[in-house]
Parts: C-alpha cells; sequence; structure tokens
C-alpha cells in the first residue's frame, strides 16, 4: 500500500517571528474565488493556504493534479494538502521570490499590452479574445524564449485536458519577470492553480451514475475550458477538443506533449489518486478521477 501524502499543520508551520504590521503571517489573497491567504513558514518561504468551496474536492483535485504534473515534469509549483483551523485545503508555494528581484505578471496584463482592447479583469470568465493564438502573440512579446515559452504552454494545455481543468482563464498563467542588472529576464511562470479539475464539484450520486452509464466522454465534452479557439465564438471548447484541434493546427508543439503520456499508465494513476488520505476522499471520487484521466489519455493518444 502506498504512503498517503502528507498534510501540513498550518498553524505550526508559519513563522511566529514575522512581524504583523511588516507582513505578517496572514496576508490575503484577493485574485480568483475562493478565500486564500499567504504566509510565511519557518524557513522563510512564502505559501498560499486554499480552502474549498463547500462540497466539492477542489483540495484533492489540486494536490492529484500536481502530482501528474510531476510525472509528466511540466514547469509547476509545489503543493500539498493542508489543514489551517480544523479546515482542510492545499498549500502552494510561491514561485516568485520577491528577494531576488522576481514578480509575476498575470495573463491578462500581458494580453491588454499585446492585443487591442482587451479586456482585463472584468471579464476573467468568458472572455473570447482569450484565444490560443492571442496567448501565444503575448508569449512572443513577453518572453525571451518565445519558442521555448510556447512549447511549455502546449504541455499546460496537455495537462489541463489529461485532468479535465476547465479554468485556465486569463488569471491562472503569466509571466515571470527577474530583475538582472541590465533589465529583466522574462520566462513563462510555473503552472498553477488546478482544482477545477477531476470531476470535484459532483455529488458522489452524480459520479456513480455517470461511472454506471459510463457517461464519463459525456461530462468531459460538456466542460468548457477558458482558452478559446475564435474571438467569434460563445464558449471555449472542452479541454481535450482544444487539445484535439490544436495538435492538428499547431502539430510541432502539441505533438511532444501528448508523446509524454506514456508515463500515466493505469497503475500510475491510481497510485497517484489512492495516495489521497482516506479521510480526504470518497471512493466514488477516486474512480471518477482515475476513469477521467484514463479517457482522456486515451483519446489523446490515438491523436498521434
Amino acid at each position: 500500500m502506498q504512503e498517503p501524502y502528507r498534510v501540513v499543520d498550518v498553524d505550526k508551520a508559519i513563522d511566529p517571528k514575522v512581524t504583523p504590521d511588516l507582513e505578517g503571517p496572514l496576508v490575503d489573497e484577493h485574485m480568483g474565488s475562493k478565500e486564500k491567504f499567504w504566509y510565511r513558514d519557518r524557513e522563510g518561504a512564502r505559501w498560499l493556504f486554499k480552502h474549498p468551496r463547500e462540497n466539492t474536492g477542489e483540495h484533492w483535485a489540486e494536490k492529484i493534479a500536481a502530482e501528474v504534473i510531476v510525472r509528466l515534469e511540466v514547469l509547476h509549483c509545489d503543493v500539498e494538502l493542508a489543514i489551517f483551523d480544523g479546515i482542510h485545503g492545499t498549500v502552494s508555494k510561491s514561485f516568485a521570490d520577491e528577494s531576488q528581484g522576481q514578480e509575476l505578471v498575470h495573463g491578462n496584463q500581458a494580453l491588454a499590452e499585446t492585443v487591442s482592447e482587451y479586456g482585463t479583469e472584468e471579464k476573467r470568465f468568458r472572455q473570447s479574445d482569450h484565444t490560443l493564438e492571442n496567448i501565444c502573440l503575448a508569449l512572443e512579446r513577453w518572453t525571451d524564449d518565445a519558442e521555448e515559452s510556447k512549447r511549455q504552454f502546449a504541455e499546460y494545455v496537455v495537462l489541463d485536458a489529461v485532468i479535465g481543468n476547465t479554468d485556465r482563464h486569463h488569471e491562472n498563467w503569466g509571466i515571470l519577470r527577474t530583475r538582472t542588472g541590465g533589465g529583466w529576464t522574462r520566462t513563462l511562470a510555473p503552472t498553477f492553480d488546478h482544482a477545477s479539475s477531476l470531476g470535484r464539484e459532483l455529488s458522489d450520486e452524480k459520479r456513480i451514475r455517470r461511472l454506471t452509464e459510463k457517461s464519463i466522454d459525456e461530462y468531459i465534452g460538456r466542460g468548457h475550458g477558458g482558452i478559446y479557439l475564435s474571438n467569434s465564438d460563445k464558449r471555449a471548447p472542452s479541454p481535450l477538443e482544444l487539445v484535439r484541434l490544436a495538435a492538428r493546427s499547431e502539430p510541432g508543439l502539441f505533438r511532444p506533449a501528448i508523446s509524454r503520456l506514456e508515463e500515466l499508465d493505469d497503475d500510475s494513476l491510481r497510485e497517484l489518486v489512492n495516495r489521497v488520505p482516506d479521510d480526504w476522499m470518497s471512493s466514488a471520487a477516486r474512480e471518477f478521477a482515475i476513469k477521467l484521466m484514463r479517457y482522456n489519455i486515451e483519446t489523446m493518444r490515438e491523436m498521434m
């Protein structure tokens, strides 16, 4: 039996020496829709605690997604299961080291300075200008190695398809800038925020019904993502459909990412899911998550 994932006790992890009026151990985070805060641990690292929306599995979805990312060797931030004040959630380690002059430029900021009349925060969702083409234009303008950045972003898109992540809106990716003596170095930031995946919002009753009826494919197809194909589209395609269409138009970017899915066989999927502690995730949620990923991976392998 595999050892369960560790669970961070945030109450004990917070550095008690941090002076509240300088930074404070708890700093509210306003981006996004879930309750969250930043804190510093005893080694000085910054972590973001998030707890899931009521009646969802956003915490275990975030952790499983993070372990899938590690297996695929995609650029990422560290994520752990965590408890704060008795509340189950996750903690994500900051990848922007402010002491080294690093800062995160969110995708909406980069797109606003790249695409004419691009809407920013007021249209986080259903922003039809948030297309794969415009994202690539922003990466060409904002990163030092555009081809490498586009290749990495293709890995993020394939990852989203594996886990059914429907939340890749324009604040859920960004550019990491590092100040140097001669100005800035600019790279695509590690992928982050994958809680909207793996059927985390479903009740066990609905999961069991879809497992029994073998209708997971229907559920996957109805999950509209955050990246559009065209700004004239009323809805974004599902993450899986986006990969299918993108792999056809940009095979050089997407086929390498799809080929790495060989790392995710049935045994590894079960291991990644079943390491979630028993009291965090139901058996129906586990089986649904495994079969969702299996279906998505098999479908993408057929695209090769």
